[in-house]
């Protein structure tokens, strides 16, 4: 998680902070999504997915709908603009995007959205999460994974983990928080060495004053998240909502409306409050890294 599961797009940050700006001014002006349709001449969808940041918005169809809306006031027209050329250039330069059709559309989505997020709370259950995962470790799951069947293309899916985990080393670090139930410390992915090789690590960045980690052991029994893993993103703009990456039998799902991400902030509060504090768990991890013998 994330992979090449199959899930709904979701917006980006900023598109969902312009479409929240549009459909506030939409409603100021009193006007339905099919009036305001009408007054741009298109269809009730297209305004639907702009307001839900699911789209582009061309700088055309902006004036035409702040028109429509009866928004004179230049600062706010020049803000929303440079907000809408700023969410599409968000969408067509990530790095990401060289990787072509070897990355699904899912995980194309949430390398986007975790590039723009400033935090990141997520619990697993079986896996370390992508962003600690040492090259051998990441190998391993891809072979395991059988989604990608060429040398090359399982290197250039490790490359791609990696690239990611910058975040967590650059000029405004990506703050992370991970709680891992203590499955992902026994289960044997690419064999002993690699596993310890793979703790070790753990123990290194968990230094770190942007890393926190978090081990749930066995013997809290049963708990709210023992049904699957799940990756809740923050971010640094004004008013922006957290957004939720969550699998379930299917695959996984991104989850935004407030209630839902509401509910996965409890979550994950009930799993760290429940889990071994961070030197408690370094000590677990520790003994467990000792117990992959080689």
């Amino acid at each position: 998680m994330p992979g090449n599961s199959t899930a709904s797009s979701p917006s980006t940050v900023l598109g969902r902070q312009l479409g929240d700006e549009l459909r506030r001014l939409r409603e100021s002006a009193q006007l339905t999504t099919s009036e305001a349709a009408e007054a741009v001449d298109c269809t009730k969808g297209k305004i639907s997915r702009i307001e839900n940041g699911r789209v582009t918005v061309r700088l055309p169809d902006l004036t035409a709908m702040l028109h429509a809306y009866g928004a004179t006031d230049t600062e706010l027209r020049d803000r929303l603009a440079m907000l809408a050329r700023k969410a599409n250039r968000r969408r067509r330069q990530g790095w990401w995007n060289q990787y072509g059709s070897m990355l699904a559309d899912t995980y194309r989505d949430y390398i986007a959205l975790e590039a723009m997020a400033d935090t990141i709370r997520t619990f697993q259950a079986q896996l370390v999460p992508g962003l600690l995962q040492i090259p051998e470790y990441i190998r391993a799951v891809t072979v395991a994974s059988r989604q990608w069947q060429t040398a090359d293309e399982i290197e250039q899916f490790v490359r791609v983990r990696l690239t990611r985990q910058e975040r967590l080393a650059d000029d405004s670090p990506l703050r992370l928080w991970a709680v891992l139930s203590e499955a992902v410390l026994l289960q044997q992915v690419g064999g002993p060495e690699v596993m310890k090789a793979q703790l070790e690590h753990l123990l290194a960045i968990s230094e770190r004053a942007n890393v926190t980690i978090q081990v749930l052991p066995f013997s809290r029994g049963a708990h709210a998240s023992m049904f699957g893993p799940y990756v809740v993103l923050g971010f640094p703009e004004e008013a922006a909502l957290d957004v939720v990456l969550a699998d379930n039998p299917t695959g996984s799902v991104w989850l935004e409306r407030e209630a839902e991400v509401t509910r996965y902030r409890e979550l994950f509060d009930a799993a760290r409050t429940s889990a071994l504090s961070p030197v408690e768990s370094r000590s677990v991890i520790r003994r467990r890294s000792k117990e992959h013998r080689t």
